[in-house]
């Protein structure tokens, strides 16, 4: 297995991830935090704990910079910002495409917050290496004129006493053209604070991506 703190450099940014890779590797997921949270959000890390015990390995990057994530916590503008999410998930892409143990690896896309919308815009950028997008309590609708386009199927999962996120999933997942399904966690709330709550979403997903790998749709289905 390899674990390493890892540094992906881009155009504009230089990020810190924790990148751990079981070997052999059935599919990475990169997660996409939002809502000015980082690689070190519990939720997402608890998660991730989870699908790398069934074979998967994962990716947890600040999207944001130390100059950014400081500008962020008094404005909030950056986590609002998609294509600026998009052009941090689209370079994470290309570099997991570039490095040796995760080269060649199904993507999966899991985003949180905004950014779910990121995760989504990404996803129409790169349709080949891209797999499936999964959200936990995201905001979808973010993605605007994106969501018609998003070609790789897409996994909406909500809390179900967290009604006017419900509300705005619903809403995004009868726009998509894709292969779509929304899980509702019964009694969960917005920030998933039950565990068990957490081990549902990581169960879901962990079976969803399961039947992705073995019945994958043909990219740029609509």
């Amino acid at each position: 297995m390899i674990s390493e703190m890892v540094l992906v450099r881009m155009e504009d940014a230089a990020l810190h991830g924790d990148l751990v890779v079981p070997a052999p590797s059935r599919a990475v997921v990169l997660f996409a935090h939002g809502n000015g949270s980082s690689r070190h959000s519990t939720r997402n890390r608890t998660v991730a704990a989870e699908l790398r015990t069934a074979g998967f390995g994962t990716l947890l990057l600040d999207l944001l910079n130390e100059r950014e994530e400081r500008h962020d916590a008094l404005n909030a503008g950056h986590r609002y910002d998609i294509p600026l999410l998009t052009r941090r998930l689209v370079g994470a892409i290309d570099w997991l495409a570039e490095q040796p143990d995760t080269r060649g690896v199904p993507i999966v896309l899991f985003g949180a917050g905004t950014g779910t919308a990121g995760a989504l815009t990404a996803a129409v950028e790169r349709p080949e290496q891209v797999l499936t997008v999964v959200s936990r309590d995201g905001r979808p609708e973010l993605a605007g004129d994106a969501l018609e386009r998003v070609g790789v199927p897409v996994l909406l999962i909500v809390g179900g006493d967290d009604h006017e996120m419900l509300r705005l999933n619903e809403e995004a997942a009868r726009r998509l053209r894709a292969p779509h399904h929304l899980h509702v966690v019964p009694r969960a709330t917005h920030l998933f604070e039950d565990p068990r709550a957490l081990a549902q979403v990581a169960e879901v997903t962990r079976r969803w991506c399961a039947q992705r790998l073995r019945t994958p749709q043909p990219h740029g289905q609509s």
